[in-house]
């Protein structure tokens, strides 16, 4: 996974609330484990009409939110099922950062062990997030992980919370199979000590 660095992008507003896994990757899109090749498909059921044609007014679709990395999205985003396709189909989007005032449990943990920042804030300030984010691209929003802080275009701070561990090991680049590696010295001292204590096993 790679380090988490400081995001200066375009933010693009999503209001809609109660967006689940199915909606962000549809069930007929789960046909492999490899992390990549889901971008395309992300919502695609709102992407796309049946011929395949791109829906004109859905925001990844207008020309000044086609490289958006950060999502402003309304309350309860990430509910339904729990697979992890949906923040995979969200980072090879090239999403790296999804602000609500709300996310599904499982959705929200799996954000962090793939690499995207989902920061939960209160009404009032996802709603100054969303009118900064439907200016488009000329106004791009900063989010800085270190400092815990989100710049709007116009030079507003919001100050976010963000547990410790989860911060470091996005800042790190580690996920789980990262943090695991992070210990291979312990787990070969301790493999060779069971060797030789217990050799039968």
């Amino acid at each position: 996974m790679d380090k988490y660095q400081k995001l200066t992008g375009v933010a693009a507003p999503m209001p809609l609330v109660n967006i689940d896994t199915d909606m962000i990757i549809p069930k007929v899109f789960l046909k492999s484990i490899q992390r990549t090749g889901f971008g395309v498909n992300l919502f695609d059921e709102m992407r796309y009409n049946r011929d395949g044609t791109e829906i004109e007014d859905f925001v990844l679709n207008k020309p000044q939110y086609r490289s958006a990395e950060i999502l402003v999205a309304g309350d309860n985003f990430g509910c339904g099922s729990s697979r992890e396709h949906a923040p995979w189909a969200i980072a090879d989007f090239g999403i790296k950062c999804v602000i609500s005032t709300s996310f599904a449990d499982i959705f929200f943990n799996n954000c962090f062990k793939n690499g995207i920042l989902p920061i939960v804030l209160p009404q009032e300030q996802v709603d100054l997030l969303m009118a900064d984010a439907e200016k488009g691209e000329n106004a791009r929003m900063t989010v800085d992980l270190e400092a815990q802080e989100i710049t709007t275009s116009d030079g507003e701070v919001v100050t976010f919370e963000v547990d410790t561990f989860k911060k470091q090991c996005l800042l790190e680049g580690l996920d789980d199979i990262g943090q695991t590696l992070q210990k291979q010295g312990s787990v070969e001292t301790y493999e060779g000590k069971m060797a030789q204590e217990r050799p039968w096993v």
